[in-house]
């Protein structure tokens, strides 16, 4: 019989150390929005900012001064410190959102707060087109702080943990990594964002400036659109998102950066040392291929079946880049919410809503079940078929390639597919819970359900500032479950029985 150890007051001890830690990146994230803000003197902005940033920064600095320990660090405690943090982190981030009274309640604040943090880009701001810039830029710094990672921003800033962090970087759903070294896997993380970030953010300048927008105008959209593309984010400057734009040249740049963001960065370090072999073996990358021409198949049959749109421009700037959109997570919208429901038919929200829940790849920015599980899992059905088929004697070997070359084993099939059982069952009980309230049909609840639960964004409607705060509620939860893919979140749950039911520790 197994015995549960109740975690002592050295492991709580442990775990606010390094909350404290997460709390000092969000700090310092908060204070360049708040530069911005008396920048432009956005007065009752830069307050909040200060506020906020004051609070995280001074819980920071208790944590360091009581908290601090040369304790190593092991499985459990990394998964409930990434667990906590993206919770803790997105109710702090909310702090100032609420104060800058842009939100209905805190509520409301904090459902932004962790849309930004998961990168998932559902909005329920009040009067997005005049939102202040500070406080725009500061929705946009999250989305790329938490495409990145809460837990990579620390291991960038605060370095001395050594090996003892390697934990919090596996705890976080990235099972890559690249470099022998986890700070220096970091930091090429950051290299490959950072030189993304200036050739994105120089080229949508162009291309803006070019289409009318003032320089300062161009730059300030170009900034924000890097950081929802690249992270996968979605959250949009104005209310009509990429529709605002009316440019082919924006949204191809934008689509490129969205499958810049959908790749693991295992695949970018894979380019960066010149072998793009890499892209045509890895599992992700056909398994991707796969499935997104599939879906674009059907979603053009669909739109031609029932007239939507009947040219070759018309399908690839609404359906393939809403396509694109889906399958990279990152919910950028060329079409008006509502007329997926009304305009495309059956067929075409049909596939925008398989390439949503697949999502990109593993140890990357975006979201979704990840296409590394969905090849896993037909790699285990053809593996059970052949092992049906072939006499009992055979030895049935299944491999793929993923970075290296892996052999397909019991417990690697069981892990993808149990993860992407919790995404369908989370699926369903968000599509039910709307549900309930009533005034919405399955349609639009499923849709909205995969979305959310994917850190999407793509909205058919139902995510409004005025929804009913129960179903707000559980689209949070729903958007903490999916970005940590649930063990992270199931181990502190865990922890917390442990606390409340486990013998002592002695």
């Amino acid at each position: 019989m197994s015995v549960l150890l109740r975690p002592g007051a050295p492991d709580l001890r442990l775990i606010g150390f390094y909350l404290g830690k997460v709390l000092l990146g969000l700090g310092l994230v908060m204070l360049v929005p708040a530069v911005v803000a008396l920048l432009m003197q956005e007065w009752n902005s830069a307050s909040a900012f200060v506020i906020g940033a004051s609070l995280c920064i001074i819980v920071a600095m208790a944590s360091e001064a009581r908290l601090a320990t040369r304790r190593q660090l092991t499985w459990a405690h990394g998964m409930v410190i990434v667990a906590l943090a993206w919770l803790i982190g997105a109710i702090f981030a909310a702090i100032p959102m609420y104060l800058g009274g842009r939100f209905s309640d805190f509520l409301g604040a904090l459902f932004e707060g962790m849309s930004g943090l998961t990168t998932t880009g559902m909005s329920v701001i009040h009067d997005l087109d005049h939102t202040p810039v500070s406080e725009d830029l500061y929705r946009h710094l999250l989305q790329i702080s938490g495409g990145l990672g809460i837990v990579i921003v620390v291991l960038s800033l605060f370095a001395a943990g050594g090996a003892r962090i390697a934990t919090l970087y596996a705890a976080e759903a990235r099972d890559e990594r690249i470099l022998p070294n986890v700070i220096r896997t970091a930091r090429f993380i950051f290299q490959v964002a950072g030189t993304f970030g200036v050739l994105g953010i120089s080229a949508l300048f162009i291309a803006l400036w070019s289409g009318g927008f003032t320089p300062g105008r161009a730059i300030y959209h170009a900034v924000n659109l890097f950081f929802s593309s690249f992270a996968t984010g979605g959250f949009s400057t104005m209310q009509a998102s990429m529709i605002y734009y009316h440019s082919a040249s924006v949204e191809l740049i934008v689509a490129v950066l969205m499958l810049a963001g959908t790749l693991s960065f295992g695949l970018h370090f894979a380019l960066w040392r010149g072998d793009p072999r890499e892209v045509f073996r890895h599992i992700e990358t056909r398994t991707l291929a796969v499935t997104t021409s599939a879906f674009f198949l059907v979603m053009c049959w669909g739109l031609l079946r029932g007239g939507t749109y009947d040219t070759t421009e018309s399908l690839l700037r609404k359906g393939l880049f809403t396509l694109i959109s889906a399958a990279s997570s990152t919910g950028h919208q060329v079409n008006v919410g509502d007329s997926y429901l009304t305009d495309w038919g059956v067929l075409a929200p049909a596939a925008v809503v398989g390439a949503m829940a697949i999502g990109g790849m593993a140890s990357s920015t975006a979201g979704g079940i990840k296409a590394i599980r969905i090849g896993l899992a037909f790699k285990t059905l053809v593996h059970d078929i052949r092992r049906i088929l072939l006499p009992e004697s055979a030895l049935v070997v299944t491999q793929y390639h993923a970075g290296k070359r892996h052999v397909l084993r019991a417990d690697t099939s069981r892990a993808a597919t149990t993860v992407l059982l919790l995404f369908t069952l989370t699926f369903m009980i968000g599509a039910v819970g709307a549900l309930a309230y009533g005034d919405l049909d399955i349609t639009q609840t499923l849709f909205e359900a995969v979305s959310i639960g994917s850190n999407i964004g793509i909205s058919i409607g139902v995510v409004a500032p005025e929804m009913p705060n129960g179903l707000m509620a559980v689209y949070i939860v729903m958007m903490w479950l999916g970005r940590l893919e649930y063990v992270a979140v199931f181990a502190l749950l865990g922890y917390l029985f442990s606390l409340s039911r486990g013998r002592a520790k002695t």
